[in-house]
């Protein structure tokens, strides 16, 4: 472990911006941990179906607070493109080349669980699964996947976007919220906040690349500014309190995108922007560099195969012992909540692995020497973790 530590630390150009790594990675087990804490699988009648604690217990909402990252990964994931694209774009990349080497990054692991699930649809089909359940299920897998689809359209945009002020899509949101809100416009027109919504966080990220949001006064400002008009629309705007969706709500602040998650996300990407200084310092250590390194080359992985790592524990409990508090029961109290943190690790230890199953999918093709391509480059830091933890394995 000592080798393959020294070995991630040594690989590491000098001129990374460790944090930034750091906080994709906080923001996918944001992700992860948020969603194995708010979604239940009630074994049912002999079927199961989805339920939320936030429906039974709304006091919960504030935990949304701290588990709902996506604005912090559009950050990070609009400083990445668009310092990547101008990159590309001086070593004379195409933008064809680009855009294609990072979907490929992108879509290639999604591959994989599609291929995966579709057998095991099928598979369940045969074995005599409800429909009501083999729903349930594959909308858990399927439904984090437009997150990507968001992504991915951004992404292709950074050379239209990148100089784009946020001020501009952020003032998109304000209106369309006004319109459906205020003057009774129709739902549908709140869809528009799913491009524009997350178009806010990208455009700071872009910024940030360009070499903007200096100081950590810009970063107070979006985290008190983001935060104070967040409370408000909660407290006086009949905002919801949680920040993902919650079954039966009238009003989701998540599907699609409302102005107190927008705001809610600047606050964020405030205090993104506030911790990078402690970050870098704490990444300075090896040890805890390789844990945020080896997170982020699974990191597609993990947002795409948490879902089912969770469910396959549910099924094999189910399936051994029967219904199980936190588990398998309405989550309609405390006790439900205490036995979910229980299962947690169990839900972890199931992530590694599909980890150790499909992570492969999220690299590029092997090179004799070990290394690794990714992005018409050799792999840098992923090729040299990649032998280290042969080498640790071989040990």
């Amino acid at each position: 472990m000592h080798e393959l530590i020294r070995r991630i630390d040594a690989a590491t150009p000098p001129e990374r911006d460790r944090a930034v790594d750091a906080l994709r990675a906080f923001a996918i087990l944001g992700v992860v941990l948020g969603h194995w804490l708010v979604t239940a699988l009630v074994a049912d009648s002999g079927s199961v179906r989805a339920a939320s604690p936030l429906l039974y217990q709304p006091h919960l909402a504030p935990l949304t607070w701290a588990l709902q990252t996506l604005a912090v990964f559009f950050l990070v994931g609009g400083q990445m493109s668009a310092r990547s694209h101008a990159s590309a774009r001086a070593r004379g990349v195409p933008y064809r080349q680009w855009l294609g080497a990072r979907m490929a990054r992108l879509f290639r692991p999604v591959a994989a669980v599609l291929v995966v699930w579709t057998l095991a649809a099928g598979a369940m089909l045969a074995s005599g699964v409800g429909l009501t359940t083999l729903h349930t299920l594959l909308k858990l897998v399927l439904s984090p996947l437009w997150f990507l689809l968001v992504f991915a359209a951004l992404t292709a945009a950074t050379p239209l976007v990148a100089r784009l002020h946020p001020l501009w899509p952020l003032a998109v949101v304000l209106h369309v919220d006004l319109f459906r809100f205020g003057f009774g416009g129709p739902a549908w027109v709140g869809w528009i906040n799913l491009a524009a919504g997350w178009l806010v966080p990208y455009c700071l990220g872009a910024a940030w690349a360009r070499g903007g949001l200096r100081g950590r006064t810009v970063g107070w400002v979006l985290l008190l500014g983001g935060g104070v008009v967040t409370a408000g629309l909660v407290l006086f705007g009949g905002y919801p309190a949680a920040m993902v969706g919650v079954p039966g709500a009238a009003i989701s602040n998540l599907n699609p995108p409302t102005l107190a998650a927008v705001t809610f996300g600047l606050a964020q990407c405030g205090a993104a922007l506030l911790l990078l200084g402690p970050l870098r310092r704490a990444l300075a250590r090896p040890a805890v560099w390789a844990v945020v390194a080896l997170l982020n080359l699974s990191a597609m992985t993990v947002f795409l195969w948490h879902q089912t790592a969770m469910m396959a524990v549910t099924s094999t409990v189910l399936r051994l012992s029967g219904p199980l508090p936190g588990l398998h029961t309405v989550p309609d109290g405390p006790g439900w909540l205490a036995a979910r943190l229980a299962w947690l690790p169990v839900f972890a230890v199931a992530l590694l692995v599909c980890r150790a199953a499909f992570g492969a999918y999220e690299h590029g093709k092997p090179r004799t020497d070990g290394r690794v391509v990714r992005e018409g480059r050799p792999g840098g830091v992923t090729g040299e973790v990649r032998k280290g933890a042969g080498a640790v394995r071989r040990g």
